[in-house]
């Protein structure tokens, strides 16, 4: 077998790992999200669920990963060859695969909106408004597959470059870029004389918003989502790490970078939202039809949109790459393929499997299960119970499966935060974890 890559530091191996946490999730997502769940009150119930379910399973992932030094797959049974839980990996590969087939449609959506943006055809919406605009590029049959197929195939270019030349050295401007516009927005919404309602709603605290069982619900869910917890990705990026780079920090800066950039994605959105008198709860919508109508009515919104959905685009790009990584990574071990030979193979098969959510608002739009478009199920299958259902595996196997000496030596804990730590993932997590999952069966 071929020596295994590396980082090529910590420091570009901590933005790739934000890199890939950081996306579409947080900028897109999690505003709607936290708008539909009432602002302040679902930010500080988010952030709890980061720090008792995110860092706990963030740690525990690239524990597995730098310990096994193997793909997803075989990394689990090389540590505890006889736990029941040994094809924890085949879940985890399994919802990275059909999340990555879905967000790629979306970010197809981005690399469209960016490029209109710049042209300025976004701005001719005419009669129909930006609601018909975005129904009707999506109504197309080959336009947005084409997009799709884009968004596919930059994410392939930058995995078969490999570890270093491709992944790390994409992060390495592309986070500080992502970075730098993101906050250029939040001030931009900070210093709005017409948006202290926006930056109200999302930082205060309404106590009857504890009193909804679906307030915890959405930010279990979000966490999953946002920071990419269930997919491996840690696991596989784990397996490059140097042996002296310290877990904790790194999940710390993961989960603390993912959290800032969703904030201000929400300072960056909501007073906007607000100062135009548009609808917080608005949904996947707010992004693409509520936003552009915002910015067709300020002044230099032009510029602000073209910056917005650059910043969509390149953090939907960088997700994709952590996720397709994945599959790849386990290509090359377990079939001994080359890594652009694995990435080819990959992005076919996932553009292959997009295609049935991608046509779900075209050819395939009267097709609803349950009453959800495909768009909707392969979402929901995902988030709700693909992705809870590999993190309770992953929570379980390192908690009860792996000796608890072995847990502290891989993870790098000292033994009194280390033991925590295991009882966090034997208990709180997997209970927690479980409504997610009951939730998401639930509403099948």
């Amino acid at each position: 077998m071929a020596e295994r890559e590396q980082w090529g530091s910590q420091f570009g191996f901590v933005l790739a790992t934000i890199g890939s946490a950081v996306g579409i999730g947080n900028i897109w997502r999690f505003p709607y999200v936290a708008g539909e769940n009432g602002g302040g009150g679902f930010l500080l119930v988010y952030i709890l669920c980061v720090l008792l379910i995110g860092l706990p399973l963030v740690i525990a992932e690239l524990a597995v990963g730098r310990a096994a030094r193997l793909d997803t797959i075989s990394a689990f049974p090389a540590l505890a060859p006889r736990s029941p839980l040994r094809r924890t990996g085949w879940v985890a590969v399994i919802a990275g695969t059909v999340i990555l087939s879905f967000y790629a449609v979306v970010a197809g959506w981005t690399f469209r909106y960016f490029v209109s943006a710049v042209s300025g055809s976004l701005w001719e919406a005419g009669e129909t408004g930006f609601a018909g605009y975005f129904s009707g590029f999506t109504g197309r049959t080959a336009e947005p597959l084409l997009w799709q197929a884009a968004a596919v195939l930059l994410a392939g270019l930058v995995v078969a470059r490999g570890v270093q030349s491709g992944i790390e050295r994409l992060n390495k401007w592309a986070m500080p870029v992502l970075a730098a516009i993101m906050i250029a927005l939040a001030f931009y919404g900070l210093l709005r004389s017409d948006g202290t309602a926006g930056l109200e709603y999302l930082f205060r605290i309404d106590p009857e918003t504890f009193t909804r069982p679906g307030v915890y619900i959405a930010a279990l869910g979000q966490a999953f989502f946002s920071i990419g917890i269930g997919m491996a990705i840690f696991v596989t990026y784990g397996s490059y790490m140097q042996p002296e780079t310290p877990i904790l920090k790194s999940a710390l800066f993961i989960v603390s970078g993912d959290t800032l950039f969703a904030v201000f994605a929400g300072i960056a959105i909501f007073p906007a939202v607000f100062a135009h008198g548009l609808d917080p709860a608005s949904g996947p919508d707010l992004a693409f039809v509520a936003l552009p109508r915002v910015f067709s009515e300020i002044t230099g919104g032009a510029m602000l949109a073209v910056a917005f959905f650059f910043l969509l685009a390149a953090a939907g790009l960088t997700s994709m790459i952590s996720i397709l990584e994945v599959p790849v990574a386990v290509c090359m071990d377990r079939f001994g393929l080359s890594r652009t030979a694995a990435a080819t193979i990959m992005c076919l098969l996932i553009f292959a499997l997009g295609l049935v959510p991608g046509l779900g608002f075209s050819l395939l739009k009267d097709v609803r299960i349950a009453g959800e478009d495909l768009f909707g199920i392969f979402d929901h299958i995902a988030s709700s119970v693909l992705l809870p259902l590999s993190g309770i595996c992953v929570s379980l196997f390192v908690g009860w499966s792996l000796h608890r000496r072995d847990a502290l030596v891989f993870s790098g804990l000292r033994e009194r935060l280390g033991i925590s730590w295991i009882w966090l993932l034997r208990i709180i997590v997997p209970l927690l974890v479980a409504l997610v999952l009951l939730n998401g069966l639930v509403e099948l």
